[in-house]
């Protein structure tokens, strides 16, 4: 049925599925690295992009940021995007999301889930940083809109994977319910994106260490 009102219909938003892709290992081991991390997010958050754009964006020459994005379509996370420019070659995100679930395998299936989550905590500290020293120029609503928070609740293994499964079911839900990333400041312009980051562990310490067959 056709919509009266020009905006989309709330149902219809709300329903849109969030394309994400879930990387083998072989793949995990070549997105481990920062600076492909952050062209992925770059290009997920603000389009289709050359390689000499991401270059003065990050710092780089053309060179390394074309190895870079060779690596990441090789793989499957970026791809070419139809362009009126023939001149020069311009990629886009493949999907939205990247969905690392917790390695139970050992050896270099773990080591790989590590160096990843390493890459994405240095990502994530760079980019807590740079919030905190923009903060005081934030508008009045964003600084309310923005958290930093941390909790610590007595828990169970079961009940600690519970809640950090109900967390990010919640996180989801909001992201369906949102503009595809890329598209939300020409749908309005008080839309921007809004960077949720979910660390969830064991108390430092509190666990025994357990011997890996490796070190053995």
């Amino acid at each position: 049925m056709k919509e009266q009102n020009s905006e989309p219909a709330a149902d219809a938003v709300a329903s849109r599925t969030v394309s994400r892709v879930v990387p083998e290992p072989s793949a995990l081991k070549a997105l481990a690295h920062p600076v492909r991390l952050r062209m992925l997010g770059m290009l997920r958050i603000d389009g289709p992009a050359t390689a000499t754009q991401l270059a003065v964006r990050l710092g780089l020459n053309s060179g390394a940021t074309s190895y870079h994005l060779r690596q990441l379509a090789q793989y499957g996370f970026i791809e070419d995007a139809p362009h009126a420019s023939r001149r020069d070659r311009w990629w886009r995100a493949s999907h939205e999301l990247t969905s690392v679930p917790a390695s139970e395998a050992e050896g270099e299936a773990l080591d790989l889930d590590i160096a990843f989550n390493q890459a994405a905590l240095s990502l994530q500290v760079g980019q807590m940083q740079q919030a905190l020293q923009e903060y005081a120029e934030l508008p009045a609503e964003w600084r309310k809109a923005t958290a930093a928070d941390d909790i610590i609740i007595p828990m169970t293994a079961e009940q600690a994977e519970a809640l950090t499964k109900r967390l990010t079911g919640i996180i989801l839900e909001a992201m369906r319910a949102a503009p595809p990333l890329g598209e939300a400041a020409s749908r309005n312009p008080g839309i921007v994106p809004f960077y949720v980051m979910l660390h969830a562990f064991p108390y430092p310490g509190r666990l025994p260490h357990r011997e890996r067959e490796d070190e053995r």
